[in-house]
């Protein structure tokens, strides 16, 4: 292969943004042999089988032309069924809901959607860290809050500091129940952020994966309340084990939606045909389906929460998603990558370091519990031992 030419250069914006750092991190561990990963955010279920089928049907039947360009419009009320259902809100399927190649490419198309240069995006931390550098592809400027202190939730009073501190702030991003932590809102917690949005005229994306795995709580859409602010993103990948099959959505205002189907457009024309049929099977006669993963997960966290404990090892008791947010030992400081490298390479676990996701999260790791029963059985022996031996 010839070497690329190096007198006319690349995009900057592209080259000074950094790579997923949970990317990063599971590619250094990955090719080490034996190791069990517990690093992405990957269920280890099955897809249902009448999903599946469905797909399969779909090829079947030489459904391979290009789909109307915001989704199948049997999809598109098929999801606008759904949302009146968890959130109260109609969304029009004709004018207000976009299918998407996963709820990643919703929130790229959201952001390049509603920013201009110079506008700000608040992003409350630890989370996900696609968000910032999304923001910074889009062109407009980011401001990371620091939930740590306030029990990894963004507070009313934080969000009216930075609004006063940043005032070119044109939208917040909510992510809740929240990776890496698996903290969720009450519905008190929602409505009080929700009056400072609507108070500051602020847009807030609000991306809602993992409503439908929750631990003894209500998951509370702040949708609901501003949907006239909200943008609402969310997919199939988490609640129905379909994250290869790419399949998210977008809902919002009928003008705002208008602009994020137009950049949908322009960046993948539409979404694959088979993928949507999974997805219409699954919200029409599959909503039953995640409360079997959710019941799993919920045994799961309870067991790694156990083990860590007699570990010594403190984490945050998840009330949604599939992670656990734990503390580092003292001995290592803050240093998390030290942490997550040394038991990586000396007991062959994976986990990723609480840095990737932003400030907040340093001195922590994340660790997925979205794995075999087996697989966590002896991670959590061999984490026991890395951490005896390193006394």
């Amino acid at each position: 292969m010839p070497e690329l030419a190096n007198d006319l250069g690349l995009s900057k914006k592209i080259t000074d943004v950094k790579a997923s750092g949970i990317r990063i991190f599971d590619n250094k561990v990955s090719a080490i042999p034996g190791i069990i990963k517990l690093t992405l955010g990957e269920p280890d279920m099955n897809t249902p089988e009448h999903v599946k089928q469905a797909a399969i049907k779909s090829i079947a039947d030489n459904d391979s032309h290009y789909a109307p360009q915001k989704g199948k419009l049997e999809l598109r009320k098929a999801i606008s069924k759904y949302l009146k259902k968890i959130t109260g809100i109609e969304y029009d399927p004709e004018t207000e809901i976009v299918v998407t190649v996963g709820a990643t490419e919703a929130i790229n198309a959201t952001l390049f959607a509603i920013t201009n240069p110079g506008d700000k995006v608040a992003i409350p931390t630890p989370v996900f860290s696609l968000y910032w550098p999304v923001a910074t592809l889009a062109d407009a400027d980011y401001v990371l809050m620091n939930t740590a202190e306030d029990g990894f939730k963004l507070t009313p009073k934080k969000l009216e500091e930075t609004i006063k501190e940043n005032p070119t702030i044109k939208a917040i991003i909510l992510n809740y129940p929240t990776n890496p932590t698996g903290v969720e809102y009450s519905e008190d917690e929602i409505k009080a952020l929700a009056k400072v949005i609507k108070d500051n005229h602020l847009y807030v994306i609000t991306d809602e994966i993992y409503s439908t795995l929750t631990y003894g709580v209500k998951h509370f859409s702040i949708a609901s309340l501003i949907p006239e602010r909200a943008i609402y993103i969310s997919g199939l990948s988490k609640s129905h084990a379909m994250t290869g099959y790419r399949l998210g959505y977008v809902a919002g205002p009928a003008k705002i939606m208008a602009e994020i189907g137009k950049v949908h457009g322009l960046m993948v024309t539409t979404t694959t045909d088979s993928s949507q049929a999974a997805a219409i099977e699954a919200l029409e006669h599959g909503l039953d389906d995640p409360e079997k993963y959710r019941e799993v997960y919920e045994k799961r966290r309870d067991y790694v929460l156990k083990e860590l404990a007699e570990m010594g090892m403190q984490a945050v008791k998840p009330e949604g998603a599939f992670y656990i947010f734990a503390k580092i030992p003292a001995k290592y400081g803050k240093d998390d990558m030290k942490f997550a490298l040394d038991l990586a390479f000396k007991e062959k676990v994976g986990i990723t370091p609480g840095s990737a996701f932003g400030p907040g999260g340093e001195g922590h790791i994340r660790l997925s519990y979205a794995s075999s029963d087996e697989n966590l059985h002896e991670a959590m022996k061999r984490m026991k031992k890395f951490l005896q031996e390193d006394e």
